[in-house]
């Protein structure tokens, strides 16, 4: 057909080459606009012809496509933020009571349970008072029973027997304290868990404030992500999540656990929790991680590859379907209204039905009208 243009056209040129050049400008133009309309006639026409030619020629190769069967599924959309990894037995263990370290019983990667010796203070001077309160509580409580005695028989003063009373009683608070001191001379654990850090050495003098051991219990820990607001309708507890672990190539599902009701200011988002069993402690604290939420499901959704939902130039999607006519197949452009995307595939909310043929295969390279052949049919 291009051919065939072509040599039309050049016959207009070499009969416009013939003639006596034109003195006249506007002559010309409308000379070029006569044979303008000459050649688009004739292109019509042309156009017209291949469409007879199509119809009876059954010897043409047609494009061959693919369909798609479809079918109800389930859809499930989800949402991927970053997260990290934390526990609540995660602690930086301090003395109660200042004093010089005397021994230390654990070692680094040691698991100890609940209540278990880890570090010695030296606690000479604790005993020493104690000993000393001990020898003074035993004269005050003589002195003690003897005015008691003296004052029940009317003999001595209320005053003597008051002061007795008042020695003994600060004597049994002072013994009982230092009690408590010479206990917290030896820090135990907290829970059971693994030593994994000890800070001081021994002789090294340490108080409330001084950090000693890091003590971790892994076996149950939890990662927490900020989320936008944008979702604070979409996600809560009980969600179905999937947390993968990059450095790990593990990936746990499991469920959201918490969700927070405060939005923060500052960033605009709100916090969900996610626990994980971590038997084989293989999860340590700040820990990247990728969560996905489940944050739109449809249990018997029409869904179709992503790729063969196009849009055309006014902004609506479409794909193509088949009609059949008689023994051949029609091209049909089908418009459709599209919901969210996920792993490639988008949901189609409206504009199909579940008997309908869309085309897969081939959709990109054909047109509206167009009879194709089907390669799966």
């Amino acid at each position: 057909m291009k051919k065939f243009a072509l040599i039309i056209i050049s016959f207009f040129v070499v009969i416009a080459c013939q003639n006596k050049p034109q003195s006249n400008l506007n002559d010309m133009i409308a000379q070029k606009k006569i044979i303008a309309k000459q050649i688009d006639s004739l292109n019509k026409q042309l156009i017209l012809l291949d469409k007879s030619i199509a119809k009876l020629d059954t010897t043409q190769s047609l494009q061959l496509v693919t369909t798609i069967s479809l079918k109800p599924t389930i859809f499930k959309h989800f949402i991927a933020i970053q997260g990290f990894v934390g526990t609540d037995k995660n602690s930086i263990i301090k003395p109660e009571v200042s004093g010089t370290i005397k021994a230390v019983l654990v070692k680094e990667s040691q698991h100890v349970n609940k209540g278990d010796a880890l570090i010695k203070l030296d606690d000479t001077l604790i005993k020493d008072n104690i000993a000393e309160v001990k020898t003074q509580l035993a004269l005050a409580v003589t002195t003690f029973n003897r005015q008691a005695r003296l004052w029940e028989q009317k003999i001595g003063s209320e005053m003597q027997y008051l002061q007795a009373k008042a020695n003994k009683e600060s004597l049994d608070n002072k013994l009982a304290t230092l009690k408590t001191q010479l206990s917290k001379s030896t820090i135990t654990a907290p829970f059971s868990g693994t030593i994994d850090a000890i800070i001081p050495n021994v002789g090294e003098l340490v108080s409330p404030v001084s950090p000693v051991i890091r003590l971790v219990n892994l076996d149950d820990v939890y990662v927490e992500a900020d989320v936008s607001e944008n979702y604070i309708g979409k996600i809560k507890k009980g969600d179905e999540a999937k947390v993968y672990f990059e450095s790990l190539d593990k990936t746990f599902e499991t469920k959201i656990a918490q969700v927070a009701d405060f939005i923060d200011p500052n960033n605009r988002s709100f916090k969900v929790k996610i626990f994980i069993n971590n038997q084989d402690q293989s999860l340590k604290p700040n820990l990247i991680a990728t969560i996905k939420i489940n944050d739109f499901t449809v249990n018997s959704a029409i869904t179709l590859p992503s790729s063969i939902v196009q849009e055309d130039q006014k902004g609506n999607n479409f794909v193509y379907t088949l009609q059949q006519e008689n023994k051949a197949y029609k091209v049909v452009k089908t418009l459709v209204v599209k919901g969210l995307s996920y792993n490639d595939y988008t949901y189609i909310q409206s504009g199909l039905t579940l008997n309908a043929s869309v085309i897969e295969k081939g959709a990109r390279g054909i047109k509206d009208g167009q009879i194709v052949s089907v390669l799966n049919q």
